[in-house]
């Protein structure tokens, strides 16, 4: 706390010893960078990513096919795309991977880089198993035949239907009746 209160003392003695012109300045390039940043939250409607809607994650048009695919599945009725693609934890782990996931895919979609299969990677891999242990753990006690052997697979080595079907990339869904959207936030519509 007390270093803190140092910074802030240092900063404002700064403050006090620059001239008008160049507090001006650096006030208007602050303005135009907040200005900036509202104006990108907006148009990506970063704030629906808050929430648990299915809708959000289609904000962008490269999960249709996994949202098309989800929507036809058993998982449909009993998840939502958090349900297994967040981690449970807590809430702050929660938001912490939405905020790192989000990034990571908007920097992608930006930059073109996007594959045409989206696979999960390794921390979406591993949140994913823990889902499925979360919610399916009463059947995994039962799950003792030698078909499954001991547990050192994750559920989606031999479950990677579900709930995306076998199929689930950019062509493979071209025409995916996806329902009509309205606005995720209500000061969209």
């Amino acid at each position: 706390m007390e270093r803190a209160k140092l910074l802030l003392l240092r900063a404002l003695r700064l403050y006090r010893q620059v001239g008008l012109p160049a507090r001006l300045s650096a006030m208007a390039a602050l303005g135009v960078l907040l200005g900036l940043a509202a104006c990108v939250a907006w148009i990506s409607h970063a704030g629906s990513y808050i929430s648990d809607d299915p809708r959000a994650c289609i904000n962008c048009h490269i999960m249709f096919p996994e949202y098309a695919t989800w929507q036809h599945s058993s998982h449909a009725r009993v998840a939502h795309c958090n349900d297994c693609h967040v981690p449970h934890d807590s809430v702050v782990s929660k938001f912490y991977f939405k905020a790192k996931d989000g990034l990571r895919h908007s920097a992608m979609f930006t930059l073109r880089l996007e594959p045409q299969v989206i696979k999960a990677i390794p921390d979406s891999r591993h949140v994913i198993q823990q889902n499925c242990i979360r919610c399916h753990s009463a059947l995994l006690e039962e799950a003792f035949t030698p078909l499954h052997g001991s547990f050192d697979r994750a559920c989606i080595d031999c479950h990677r239907e579900v709930p995306h079907g076998r199929e689930h990339s950019l062509s493979s869904t071209p025409n995916a009746a996806v329902p009509g959207l309205s606005p995720v936030l209500p000061w969209d519509r």
